[in-house]
């Protein structure tokens, strides 16, 4: 395939540990192997990017100096402290998506000096990223960008989890109008995306890095004590692990939860009651996770409670090869957590059709398009 200049704006690169992040990174490393010229544009830290440009060959670009944004990729999270900035914030996220809407701003400006590209992908969330870029093509591009991919790994006006106030609509369908595709992962939210968009979207899913090897046969693990992995956020009601941890102060038999989570607070009132039996981290990188995992007796999934959303993390529980209890915190089924105590994992989740989540894979159905 001939070299191609491709451009990809997202909030945020490694070393952030986030799925948008995972997605912008593995698409960069990808397609710089496959002989493209790669340049990213994110909201960059401290972190010195000079080692990741020369072993990957990908240019690294900070998408500008932010004011309000709260995110960058070196991990830096701001989150105001005094109960009237919190509830400004708040009430200004809600009516016009601040802080992010400083974003759209930043990516007019970035396209603006770009060179010639074949092809432009900007990585949602934040969806701002979008509208910035739509204002672009609606207003200076003409010729100098070829075509432009909005991926999207949630709905946007369609996420249930997180409903938008009606007006947004509008920008919502400006900006597809603007855009040439919108890639995203699963089939079951399409219908989570205006029904005159359907014929721009393509299925893509999360991509990484893995051997297929690896992958084809599960491994036994013995350990000592029983013991089981949860990496990933929490949300009050949904993603709640509670229901769980109140069913397991009940089980009597050993056992260790060892959770990744950089928000703790839901389940802190839980670590005087089970002690050495509940270990909360924080985010430790991929690979390393990975690792881990591999030697669990099994991994927690923890239901969003939508078809038309899905972890990415499934995909890492799939590669790191153990089964997969799948909890839902409204309905919890006892029977099952009972089995996966007692080794019988007959009903735990399955991940099919792995392969087709290979970056080489993933990146290829990019190009094509």
């Amino acid at each position: 395939m001939e070299s191609k200049n491709i451009i990809i704006i997202s909030r945020t690169l490694f070393p952030s540990q986030a799925p948008r992040s995972f997605r912008t990174t593995e698409l960069a490393k990808e397609f710089s192997r496959k002989g493209h010229n790669v340049t990213v544009y994110a909201v960059l830290g401290d972190y010195d990017y000079l080692d990741f440009e020369q072993s990957t060959g990908i240019k690294v670009r900070n998408l500008g100096k932010t004011r309000f944004a709260r995110k960058n990729s070196d991990g830096f999270f701001y989150n105001p402290s005094s109960f009237i900035s919190k509830a400004v914030s708040k009430i200004l996220k809600k009516l016009i998506e601040f802080p992010d809407i400083e974003l759209a701003f930043k990516v007019v400006s970035v396209l603006k000096k770009a060179q010639k590209s074949d092809l432009l992908i900007t990585v949602a969330v934040p969806f701002t990223l979008h509208w910035g870029a739509a204002f672009y093509f609606n207003r200076f591009n003409f010729v100098k960008i070829k075509k432009w991919i909005a991926d999207c790994g949630d709905p946007y006006m369609g996420n249930k989890l997180n409903k938008k106030l009606f007006y947004f609509k509008y920008i919502e369908k400006w900006s597809f109008r603007q855009v040439n595709f919108i890639s995203i992962p699963i089939v079951d939210a399409k219908c989570a995306y205006y029904s005159e968009f359907h014929d721009k979207i393509k299925i893509i899913p999360q991509g990484f890095d893995f051997n297929f090897k690896d992958i084809k046969n599960e491994r036994t693990v013995n350990n000592e004590i029983l013991t089981f992995i949860y990496a990933g956020v929490f949300y009050k009601g949904i993603r709640d692990p509670r229901p769980f941890l109140d069913y397991l102060k009940l089980i009597s038999k050993k056992f260790k939860f060892i959770i990744y989570t950089k928000n703790s607070g839901i389940i802190d009132s839980y670590k005087e009651f089970f002690g050495e039996r509940l270990e909360v981290k924080n985010y430790i990188p991929r690979i390393e996770l990975l690792e881990v995992m591999k030697k669990a007796d099994f991994l927690i999934n923890f239901d969003n409670g939508t078809d038309i959303q899905s972890p990415s993390k499934l995909i890492d529980y799939a590669i790191a090869n153990r089964p997969i209890l799948s909890i839902n915190a409204r309905a919890l089924n006892k029977d099952t957590i009972d089995e996966f105590f007692n080794g019988d994992y007959s009903n735990k989740l399955l991940v099919s059709n792995v392969e087709k989540y290979h970056i080489s894979n993933v990146a290829d159905q990019f190009l094509n398009l």
